[in-house]
């Protein structure tokens, strides 16, 4: 999953960001409306956290943008107004959901993973083939029953595949998806973290390579 977070509260963005890459999300984060617009409008998402009062743009505009463009990500605003008709008018122009600040970090991952099943088509919340069992909403893998202790990039990475049920993920599709707009297209990250995976996933081997187009599950 690839979430943005657009927050002027640069230490509340940083916070969340790292709450959600933890569960091996990856996330993008910039902190004013105007920002946020440019990375929409660059890469695909599937859920949008966007405060609604930001400097240069405001989440509103954002969110406009958003349903403009025909994009399928979800938006999830954020407010520090608690009112009804706060929360009446965010959900009116266009939001999938909204969270009051304060709020339980649990809870904003609940309304994200959520968010989540609803795109395009839907996320089935529990992935399953060849053997191989993936729950993102509780952060657990296994593979003929043995638990598997996969690092966040290692896990996003499987669900990316899986995902694909069986089709072929390019490299370029792993970073786009697995990877925050920081990685570098010629970095060799996907191939380590396959690497890595495939050790971890053990024999038989069940992830091939696919000549000059990418990766395949079995």
């Amino acid at each position: 999953m690839r979430v943005l977070i657009a927050e002027d509260e640069q230490l509340l963005a940083d916070t969340i960001a790292d709450g959600l890459r933890r569960l091996s999300m990856a996330v993008d984060v910039c902190y004013d409306g105007q920002a946020a617009i440019d990375l929409v409008s660059t890469h695909r998402y599937d859920v949008a956290v966007l405060d609604r009062d930001m400097p240069m743009r405001s989440g509103d505009e954002v969110c406009r943008t958003i349903l403009e463009s025909e994009d399928t990500v979800r938006v999830l605003m954020l407010t520090a107004a608690s009112g009804i008709r706060d929360r009446v008018e965010g959900l009116g122009i266009g939001a999938d959901d909204y969270l009051t600040k304060p709020f339980a970090f649990a809870e904003l991952v609940a309304r994200v993973q959520a968010l989540s099943r609803r795109s395009r088509p839907a996320l089935k919340p529990v992935l399953e083939r060849s053997g191989v069992v993936l729950d993102p909403a509780h952060h657990f893998a296994s593979r003929d029953g043995r638990v598997l202790d996969l690092t966040p990039k290692e896990f996003a990475v499987l669900e990316v595949i899986l995902r694909a049920e069986g089709s072929v993920v390019s490299a370029e599709d792993l970073l786009e998806q697995a990877w925050d707009e920081h990685a570098d297209p010629f970095t060799n990250a996907v191939r380590v973290a396959m690497m890595t995976l495939r050790r971890k996933l053990g024999e038989p081997a069940i992830i091939e390579t696919v000549p000059k187009a990418g990766y395949r599950l079995a």
